[in-house]
């Protein structure tokens, strides 16, 4: 090996790495972010679940012969007794509702995809390969 060729091992931690102040703070304001990125995400999944069974209740109620039965429908921690009509409206009614809330949580995620690119452009211009922000696979 020549004297120019540098082995893999011989990378030194802070080489050319100076920290200020306002980096700590986009280092911290990415983390924060991406802390929230992972929450919306998992209030997504929740919601998307939540809707599934919105659309399957719907199906269900759908294929009931009797429009005067009365069946149970979850108001709070109470069930009430209506009729199929009003059930599959008040259902309808949750189901727009909940994709409204899907709707309005993946904007979030788009914003705050967005700041965190921009973070991530600034960080990486300054740091390079000194700084990693990608998320780890699970």
């Amino acid at each position: 090996m020549s004297s120019t060729t540098k082995k893999g091992g011989d990378f030194q931690p802070d080489s050319d790495v100076h920290i200020t102040f306002e980096d700590q703070q986009k280092i911290n304001k990415f983390a924060r972010h991406n802390a929230k990125m992972e929450d919306y995400k998992n209030e997504l999944k929740t919601k998307e679940n939540e809707l599934k069974s919105l659309e399957e209740a719907i199906e269900e109620t759908s294929l009931l012969d009797e429009l005067e039965d009365k069946i149970p429908y979850l108001v709070g921690e109470v069930f009430i007794y209506q009729n199929v009509e009003t059930t599959q409206k008040c259902l309808e009614e949750a189901k727009a509702a909940k994709e409204s809330e899907i709707q309005a949580l993946k904007q979030k995620c788009t914003d705050l995809k967005n700041l965190m690119s921009e973070l991530k452009a600034q960080l990486y211009g300054k740091f390079g390969n000194h700084i990693n922000l990608e998320a780890e696979d699970e």
